[in-house]
């Protein structure tokens, strides 16, 4: 609505049922949308959308990230594109990591990564947008937008304007687990997106000396928690500090681990790929 305030707890308006979505670019086939959300910030959505874009380009699909994360953009720097977006006729070119995936972020539009972005949300939601309608993404299977921590403008806009087809829950293992679930949750049942599981980061830590796994945080919170919405656990990320190495490094195409491995097959099995 042109006079929104984005609190939708004070709105009669029925958002959820109202078609908002912004154009694809003409250039470009997009089959799924996947939102990676959280409810807080600090749990690790940048490495869940970088894993799981990985890991599905590694099963021989054409993906693309759209981060969303306009004043936090980390996107570029896990995957080691220091290269600028470039634009044509037809719109801005995504830049495309070694591997094969093709990215926007704002970090490919700034002169400097470490610039500050000190825009107002709507600005910022503006940009999100333009992102889906602008850049000319090509033929994509996958999409996956890493989105901002909470529920305001960005979460709002991405849900509205995009044809986000899920979302990936993203948590740890700490006190707070059951109240970041729900803000996401019930965000998402507001939108009528599906929420297709819970994934734990920080969830435990390998022993070095015997191999067994440590809680720090404890064990079973978010187990309890997707129980309680009814919804599965599809992946647990351990604290290993090669993975924060390989993101720090760029090199986050080239770390090995199965731990999506059932995130990823729930996705391929719940979306296949669209001919």
């Amino acid at each position: 609505m042109p006079d929104c305030n984005h609190d939708c707890s004070s709105c009669g308006q029925k958002c959820s049922e109202a078609d908002f979505r912004a154009p694809l670019n003409p250039g470009s086939r997009v089959g799924h949308v996947i939102g990676v959300v959280s409810g807080k910030g600090g749990v690790g959505k940048s490495l869940v959308t970088g894993l799981m874009a990985t890991e599905m380009r590694r099963r021989g699909n054409q993906v693309a990230i759209l981060d969303a994360d306009i004043t936090g953009p980390s996107i570029p720097k896990m995957f080691g594109v220091a290269d600028k977006a470039m634009g044509n006729e037809e719109g801005i070119l995504p830049v495309s990591t070694q591997g094969g995936i093709d990215m926007m972020s704002i970090n490919l539009l700034l002169d400097n990564d470490t610039d500050p972005v000190v825009w107002r949300g709507s600005l910022i939601a503006g940009t999100v947008k333009q992102f889906w309608s602008d850049v000319v993404w090509g033929d994509v299977d996958y999409m996956f937008v890493d989105m901002p921590p909470g529920t305001g403008d960005v979460p709002l806009t991405v849900f509205q304007s995009l044809p986000v087809d899920g979302i990936l829950i993203v948590t740890s293992p700490q006190e707070l687990v059951d109240m970041i679930v729900s803000k996401a949750v019930k965000m998402a049942q507001l939108m009528n997106v599906p929420v297709l599981g819970l994934v734990e980061n920080m969830s435990y830590m390998l022993c070095p000396d015997c191999g067994k796994k440590l809680y720090p945080f404890g064990e079973g919170k978010v187990t309890e928690t997707a129980e309680r919405f009814s919804l599965p656990v599809l992946a647990q990320i351990p604290i290993d500090p090669a993975i924060a190495q390989a993101c720090d490094e760029g090199r986050i195409e080239s770390f090995r681990q199965n731990w999506m491995d059932g995130c990823a097959d729930v996705l391929s099995a719940t979306f296949p790929k669209k001919a």
